[in-house]
């Protein structure tokens, strides 16, 4: 069983920042194309970030300029690095691993609440 392993989620005031970090196994991560995605109550899942292996990033327009995606690779991590939020990007935000070994696999982890307030 892979397994995504999600930190760093929690209560902030609007303007704030937040640092999340998604762990994975040496052989998962070495192998995956990272990402982030969130969902909010009543919203459909949506892409927030991705970092290739190579190290190519992607953000969703919504938050170019104020996060950051960055991976870690003797540590096995990527990282969300959040700045000035906002109310709107109160979700549950997920990690994502997608790759391929023998076959492709999109493996998901199981969510790191973020709740900023007004």
């Amino acid at each position: 069983q892979v397994q995504l392993v999600e930190s760093g989620g929690g209560l902030v005031q609007a303007g704030g920042s937040l640092r999340l970090s998604c762990a994975a196994s040496r052989i998962i991560f070495s192998i995956s194309d990272m990402g982030w995605y969130r969902q909010a109550p009543g919203k459909q899942r949506e892409l927030v970030a991705t970092i290739t292996r190579g190290g190519i990033r992607n953000y969703a327009d919504f938050v170019k300029g104020r996060f950051t995606i960055s991976r870690d690779n003797a540590k096995n991590t990527v990282y969300l690095q959040m700045n000035s939020l906002n109310a709107e990007d109160t979700a549950v935000y997920h990690c994502n691993a997608r790759g391929s070994l023998y076959s492709s696999f999109d493996y998901w982890g199981q969510g790191t609440q973020v709740t900023v307030s007004s």
